[in-house]
């Protein structure tokens, strides 16, 4: 005999998953919107080169200063990674973080489209801070060495 309530009707014995669906969708909308407002940084188009990635299993992040297509500097340390900021700035966090931790590695992403002198400038601007070797940033491909 099927059970019964105290009234006589009989219970439903399914789930009404239709309200299920309707969170999961308002939710996923959430998640699509606000994810690349989640990545951080300045926008700027890397050069393309082939050469071997460097280890990346430390722990500490590297410090890293952008350079864009007008000359502006951007460093990823600091209170605001998207202000440009001004040379003097620049030496004082990055000789600031060099002498609490030496090992820090100092790279440049300059954008294709930068002077290449603005690029050198913002690598001297982190010499003069105390790095003792500034690496580049790229994207890798592989080069077509007959097209040369």
């Amino acid at each position: 005999m099927a059970s019964r309530n105290r009234k006589g009707r009989r219970l439903m014995g399914e789930i009404n998953v239709v309200p299920y669906i309707d969170v999961m969708l308002v939710l996923l909308i959430i998640f699509m919107v606000t994810a690349p407002l989640l990545t951080q940084g300045v926008e700027v188009e890397l050069p393309e080169a082939s050469a071997e990635a460097l280890d990346t299993e430390e722990e500490q992040e590297p410090i890293v200063l952008t350079v864009n297509t007008s000359g502006e500097l951007f460093l990823n340390i600091g209170e605001n990674p998207e202000q440009a900021l001004p040379r003097k700035t620049i030496i004082a966090l990055v000789s600031s973080v060099l002498k609490n931790k030496p090992q820090t590695r100092v790279m440049v992403r300059g954008d294709t489209n930068a002077n290449y002198g603005d690029v050198v400038r913002g690598m001297t601007v982190l010499q003069a801070a105390g790095a003792p070797s500034v690496g580049l940033i790229t994207d890798s491909r592989e080069i077509d060495r007959d097209s040369d």
